[in-house]
């Protein structure tokens, strides 16, 4: 659900778009508990508003899907060149 989430909010095919969630120890504002850590690399298609589309949902789903509070999910946004992503022996650029 989080991969078809992103593929369709950054307009990319789902085909091309990898999920992994782990445990890990956080701690945040000093406090420990359920949090997550959402780290999101695309080559192109990110924007200000895609990924304040991309927060609001990703928030949304980690809440319902694995209770994560959304006062406790960072995300970050990564604009990537298509020759610094490889690929199947390749790269996309």
């Amino acid at each position: 659900m989080l991969s078809k989430t992103v593929a369709e909010t950054i307009g990319k095919p789902e085909q091309y778009v990898m999920v992994t969630i782990g445990p890990a120890a956080i701690l945040m504002s000093g406090k420990p508990g359920d949090a997550a850590f959402v780290d999101i690399r695309s080559i192109g298609g990110l924007s200000g508003d895609v990924n304040r589309d991309l927060s609001q949902e990703v928030c949304r789903l980690l809440n319902e899907l694995l209770g994560v509070p959304q006062d406790r999910v960072y995300l970050t946004f990564t604009e990537v060149e298509p020759t610094n992503w490889g690929w199947k022996g390749n790269t996309f650029g």
